[in-house]
């Protein structure tokens, strides 16, 4: 539990962390932008600090007192940012050391899915020093999703129909991350659901206009559809928001995270779990929290209100 209350923080000096150094660079720096914008509304002291390698040289010279986390991906959305600030005693937002670090491995939150009897679809990896000669030996049929293990935003993901796109998508997913996942492709509907502070949000059905969830489809406005509330009946709808909180649960997630399922039929997937969702004018977290009577600010300052060390 965080040991703040909102006239405790409004005498804090609050870094939102942005930028950072990994592939999602640009979409961290709209998310912070807007965090910023909105904490400085309510009346705290926040700045903003784009996270380089001179991280601990910035927080000290800034004499800052908390820490909004607003990075997406390595250095920030991994665990290491979280344990840097473990370590200088400053506490902050969202997850912690260990949550991070499972979740944004997409191979092992799939094992942990498993062993927590959440639904995921069907999956081969290959790690580092792998043979990609024997993963595609061991892909029998297609389609089949390629993602890199450790990005986010869709970033290297791509649907191979074919050996040679399979192949391709491989290459392509392990120039980004040495960790490449294998999926089981699920033709059906895109949800997620976004968990704040234990409690699921309304979900929201993804419709791509160019049928895939791409980064372009994702970061464009107007190229995705967004049907919020999802139309799916009452008993589909209470089930995924459950997997939803449960897959935080097992995960050990705090403040705010979004989770990914595909739905075929009335069977749901669950994919993956973000523990720093987006937070830009196109992202799906603040889109839910509107439906569910949160507007941005206060969605901003409940984050904030979760903050802590020792997660």
């Amino acid at each position: 539990m965080s040991r703040f209350n909102r006239e405790d923080l409004r005498q804090k000096k609050i870094a939102v962390l942005m930028g950072g150094l990994s592939a999602e660079r640009e979409i961290s720096m709209r998310t912070g932008n807007a965090c910023l914008k909105a904490l400085q509304g309510l009346g705290y002291q926040a700045v903003a600090i784009d996270a380089g390698h001179d991280l601990p040289e910035q927080l000290q010279a800034e004499n800052i007192d908390i820490a909004f986390i607003a990075l997406h991906g390595r250095f920030g959305e991994d665990g290491r940012v979280q344990g840097l600030l473990e370590m200088l005693q400053i506490p902050y937002t969202g997850s912690g050391v260990m949550a991070s670090s499972v979740a944004i491995d997409k191979v092992v939150t799939k094992k942990m899915l498993l062993y927590h009897e959440l639904p995921t679809p069907g999956f081969e990896f290959m790690r580092p020093g792998d043979s990609s000669e024997q993963l595609l030996e061991r892909c029998k049929h297609l389609p089949l999703i390629v993602k890199p293990s450790r990005e986010g935003s869709t970033i290297g993901i791509s649907i191979a129909r074919s050996r040679e796109a399979l192949r391709h998508g491989i290459d392509t997913a392990a120039a980004l991350d040495g960790t490449v996942l294998i999926e089981d492709f699920i033709d059906g509907s895109e949800l997620t659901v976004s968990v704040l502070n234990g409690v699921a949000l309304p979900i929201i059905q993804i419709v791509p206009k160019g049928g895939f969830y791409d980064y372009h489809a994702k970061y464009t406005a107007g190229q995705t559809e967004y049907l919020l509330p999802a139309p799916i009946d009452a008993v589909i709808t209470q089930r995924v928001q459950q997997a939803a909180v449960a897959a935080c649960e097992a995960l050990g997630c705090r403040g705010a995270a979004r989770v990914d399922f595909m739905l075929r039929e009335r069977e749901f997937y669950c994919i993956e779990v973000n523990t720093i969702p987006g937070m830009t004018e196109t992202s799906l977290l603040p889109k839910a929290a509107a439906e569910a009577g949160i507007e941005f600010p206060q969605l901003v300052e409940q984050i904030l209100l979760d903050v802590g060390l020792d997660k």
